[in-house]
Formats: C-alpha cells, structure tokens, sequence
C-alpha cells in the first residue's frame, strides 16, 4: 500500500513540474515551445529616446524645479498668429513637455497639426531648457529645423508669470511669457522688439489646456 501512494505521489508530482515548466515557456522563462514566433530584435535606433526622459526633476535642482515641473504633460493648443497688418491666423496642436537627462532638463516638443483637407506637414519644434546654477537663470534653446530658427533665451519667474528674453535671427529683441498659469490652462504669449525693448508687439498668443490624463 506505501508503495502504491509513493507512486501516485511521484505521478502527481511528475505531472505539476511540466504544467508549471509550460507556465513558465510561456511567461518567458526557458525556450519557446516549438513552433513559437522568436522575440523581435531589439531595435537600435530607439536608444537614445529611451535612455533620454526623466520621471522627475533631479534633486539638485531643489526648489527651482517648480517652476517648470508645473508644466509636465501634454497640452491642447489654440495658437494664434498676429501679423504686422493686424491680421490673425488660427490653428491648432499640442505641446508636450517632460524631464530629460537625468531630471537636469526639460524639453518640449511644439506640434501645429495640418489644416484639414490639405497635404501640408505638421509643423515641429523643440526646446531644450536648463537651470544655470552659476548664473542663477533659466536658459532655453529653441530649434525649429524646418525653418532653420535656433534661438536662445534666458529669464525665470517674474511674479507669477515666466518670462524669458532673447533675440530674434534679425536682431530684434525677444520676450516669450507663461501667464495666467493653473494647474489646466495658462496663456503663452511671444512679444518682438525694434526699439531695444521701449515696445512690444504682440506676435503669438497660444491658449493652452492640459489633456485629460486618462486620454494621453
């Protein structure tokens, strides 16, 4: 009889090794059983975007990370356009902005969607932006390659806006603002001066408005 319940012990035993060995294949563990498709290669390219973002600011950064980490997700842009004739043209995109390198930086990526019933490309910038602990600024760099714009600029809060100021490719003084500022909306505005900054004209007015998390 002990010899009858030791076999059935080691049958049952048999038996619950090679289910848990099958769990196991298919969770990844060992080879694929045969026939099984191989894993894709891994592929290259997508090193270095993988390896650039950030969860969080760094810790060295302390109390200035919250200036811009207010603004980390993706936003719902209406852009506006104001031209020199008064005129203003209207479209709109997303923003998106996240922590990269180490939590040392942000960047963010600016998208104007085509017109509808048109074979237009989107329109795509980007801006890398970085607190300067020795000189006690923000700098931003701003690339636009499809317009060949590179542009720099440096500032920091100002009350409870964020100013920046730089210069344009033809010399002209720059004034990029984060206004109205909540935690769903704010107003981005771009200001050119001729005059060495006695007046400012309206260029760009962009409403912003944070995307519902659940639909990112």
């Amino acid at each position: 009889m002990a010899s009858t319940t030791r076999t059935r012990l080691l049958a049952t035993t048999l038996a619950a090794t090679s289910i848990l060995g099958g769990v196991g294949s298919r969770a990844g563990e060992g080879a694929p059983p045969e026939g099984t498709p191989s894993a894709a290669p891994r592929d290259s390219r997508r090193d270095m975007v993988t390896a650039l973002p950030s969860l969080g600011p760094h810790p060295s950064l302390g109390a200035e990370a919250r200036l811009f980490d207010r603004l980390i997700g993706t936003w719902d842009c209406n852009y506006s356009f104001h031209a020199a004739d008064g005129t203003v043209s209207r479209s709109s995109g997303e923003l998106k902005f996240g922590w990269i390198i180490d939590g040392r930086a942000l960047q963010d990526i600016w998208i104007g969607y085509p017109k509808d019933h048109t074979k237009d490309e989107r329109s795509i910038g980007t801006s890398v932006r970085f607190f300067d602990s020795n000189a006690g600024i923000w700098r931003v760099v701003w690339v636009a390659p499809a317009n060949g714009l590179l542009i720099t600029l440096q500032g920091g809060a100002e009350g409870s806006r964020i100013v920046l100021r730089g210069q344009d490719s033809d010399g002209s003084a720059l004034r990029w603002s984060f206004n109205d500022i909540e935690a769903d909306s704010f107003v981005w505005r771009g200001e050119k001066s001729r005059d060495g900054g006695q007046t400012w004209r309206l260029e760009e007015e962009h409403h912003m408005r944070r995307r519902n998390r659940g639909s990112e």
